[in-house]
C-alpha cells in the first residue's frame, strides 16, 4: 500500500512539473510604432538634405540659401492663392507640405509632439488606420487653412496640422492618460496632468492664437484647430461604440513647443 501510494505522489509530482511551464507569466508584448517613426525619420531626414536646415554646401550661403528655402517652401509648400487652381501640381503640395520643416525648432517641436502622442495612437488605430488617419487629416487642415486665406501668397508648411490631428485622436482614446507638461509661467517646473486637461488648454491657447494672427509668415493656428477638430471627431466615428482607454502614463515628456 505504501508503495503504491509513493507511485501515485511520484507520478502526480511528475504531472505537476511538466505543467508547470504552462502556467508561467508571458512576457509583455513590446510595443512598437513604426509608422509613428517612419514619419519620424522621414521628416528629419528630408530636413537635414534641404536649404532650410543650412547643412548642405550645395545651397550656397548668405543670399543664395536663402532664395533657395524661398524656392523650396514655394515648390513644396501650400500657396492658398494658388492651391484651387486647376493645376494637379498644386493640388498635391498639402500632402508634400506634411514633410516640410522651415526651421530647426519647427522640426524638433513637431517631432516632439508627434513622438510623445503617435506612438500609442497609432497602437490603437492600428498601422494602416492611423497612416492614412495622419495623411488624411494634415491634408485637409492644410486645405481648410488655404480656404479661410484664399487670397494668401505666403508658403504653408510643416506637420503641424496632422500631428494636431493626432493630439484630438489621443485626447478621446486616452483622456485620462497622464502628459508631462512644461509651464514657463511656473519655472518650467515639470508637472503630470491628465490630456483632458492639458490639450483643451493647448487648444483655447491656439484658438486664441488664431484670433490675433494675420494671413502673413507666421504660425498657421488655423491649422492646429481644423487638424485637432477632424482627429478627435474621427476617433469619436470610429472607436465611440468601444470603450477608451484611459490611465495609462505616457511614455515621453511633453515639450512646450507647439506643433
Amino acid at each position: 500500500m505504501i508503495r503504491n501510494w509513493s507511485k501515485a505522489v511520484r507520478r502526480t509530482v511528475a504531472a505537476a512539473g511538466r505543467l508547470a511551464p504552462a502556467r508561467r507569466a508571458r512576457p509583455a508584448r513590446r510595443r512598437t510604432a513604426p509608422v509613428t517613426y517612419t514619419l519620424i525619420t522621414l521628416c528629419c531626414l528630408l530636413f537635414l538634405i534641404s536649404p532650410a536646415a543650412g547643412l548642405n554646401p550645395v545651397y550656397g550661403t548668405g543670399e543664395e540659401v536663402l532664395a533657395a528655402q524661398r524656392a523650396y517652401f514655394r515648390r513644396w509648400g501650400v500657396i492658398p492663392a494658388e492651391l484651387f487652381e486647376d493645376s494637379p501640381g498644386s493640388a498635391l503640395t498639402p500632402a508634400t507640405a506634411l514633410f516640410v520643416h522651415g526651421s530647426w525648432v519647427h522640426l524638433l517641436g513637431n517631432m516632439l509632439f508627434l513622438y510623445v502622442f503617435g506612438a500609442m495612437t497609432e497602437e490603437r488605430m492600428g498601422r494602416l488606420q492611423f497612416a492614412l488617419f495622419y495623411l488624411g487629416c494634415g491634408y485637409l487642415a492644410l486645405v481648410g487653412y488655404a480656404g479661410a486665406n484664399a487670397h494668401s501668397q505666403e508658403s504653408l508648411v510643416g506637420a503641424s496640422g496632422a500631428i494636431s490631428a493626432v493630439l484630438g485622436a489621443f485626447l478621446f482614446l486616452f483622456p485620462r492618460a497622464r502628459v508631462t507638461s512644461l509651464l514657463p509661467f511656473l519655472f518650467f517646473l515639470p508637472l503630470r496632468f491628465p490630456a483632458w486637461v492639458v490639450l483643451p488648454f493647448w487648444v483655447s491657447l491656439q484658438w486664441l492664437a488664431a484670433g490675433r494672427a494675420g494671413d502673413g509668415p507666421g504660425v498657421a493656428y488655423l491649422a492646429h484647430l481644423v487638424g485637432f477638430g477632424l482627429g478627435f471627431a474621427f476617433a469619436w466615428v470610429r472607436f465611440g461604440r468601444t470603450t477608451t482607454v484611459g490611465g495609462v502614463p505616457v511614455a515621453a515628456p511633453e515639450g512646450e513647443n507647439q506643433p
